[in-house]
């Protein structure tokens, strides 16, 4: 499956920013999608995922209530509506596909990545 994200930019903190994410390709083989985002220096984290099968999101406690994720399955794309931002949101977003059924944070069980959108929150 092919993954292509847009929707990143520039905000000043509380603000809002929607992150799209079209797939192509194989997509009856994915059964769920997730973002991630890696910082300059750290390390790639889970943002939020949902199933292809079973619609329930998960969230980093980092984003849970301030991030949402959806799905439009007729024209396969993810989503990620991410709102009141902070600075220590800035990060470039990735989506990501897996063949497991269930949402996983391990990054590692990820089989198809986008190229990433860089979204950055000034104070």
């Amino acid at each position: 499956v092919q993954l292509v994200e847009s929707g990143g930019g520039l905000v000043q903190a509380g603000g809002s920013l929607r992150l799209s994410c079209a797939a192509s390709g194989h997509t009856f083989s994915t059964a769920a999608l997730g973002w991630f985002r890696q910082a300059p220096g750290k390390e790639r984290e889970f943002v939020a995922g949902i199933s292809w099968i079973r619609s329930s999101p998960k969230y980093a406690e980092t984003v849970a209530g301030r991030f949402t994720i959806s799905r439009d399955d007729v024209k396969k794309t993810l989503y990620l509506q991410m709102n009141s931002l902070k600075p220590e949101d800035t990060a470039v977003y990735y989506c990501a596909a897996t063949g497991v059924v269930a949402v996983t944070i391990d990054p590692s069980k990820y089989d198809s990545w986008g190229q990433g959108t860089q979204v950055t929150v000034s104070s």
